[in-house]
């Protein structure tokens, strides 16, 4: 595990967390991600970087809808809802039950993430 992801994990952890509006599920699909985009999400997630999450959320959808085009993909449009969800309360209750079920059809997807080992 590297320490830029020790962090992430510590500044997500713990009932202070401001993150995600406390949904630790959401928390511990962060911490999944790769580090370098991990600690960008955690960054936009704080409640002080709302006016780059907002049109960072929007641009991060327009990707996902023009996904056809070379670079972008449609996992850009799942993590631009949940980054407005933090400020659009009608998507925050869609996330919450997408939420709902990743943790009733997919609990793997929540369990921490297993330390990567360079086998080359």
């Amino acid at each position: 595990m590297s320490a830029a992801s020790n962090e992430r994990t510590n500044e997500a952890a713990g009932p202070a967390s401001e993150l995600a509006g406390g949904d630790p599920r959401f928390e511990r699909l962060v911490d999944r991600l790769p580090p370098r985009m991990g600690d960008t999400v955690t960054y936009l997630l704080k409640p002080s970087s709302r006016w780059v999450r907002i049109p960072s959320g929007a641009l991060l959808i327009v990707g996902g809808v023009l996904s056809f085009l070379p670079i972008l993909g449609v996992w850009m449009l799942p993590l631009g809802l949940a980054l407005l969800a933090e400020d659009v309360p009608a998507l925050r209750s869609s996330r919450s039950k997408v939420l709902d079920w990743v943790e009733r059809k997919k609990p793997h997807w929540l369990e921490p993430s297993a330390p990567k080992n360079d086998q080359t």
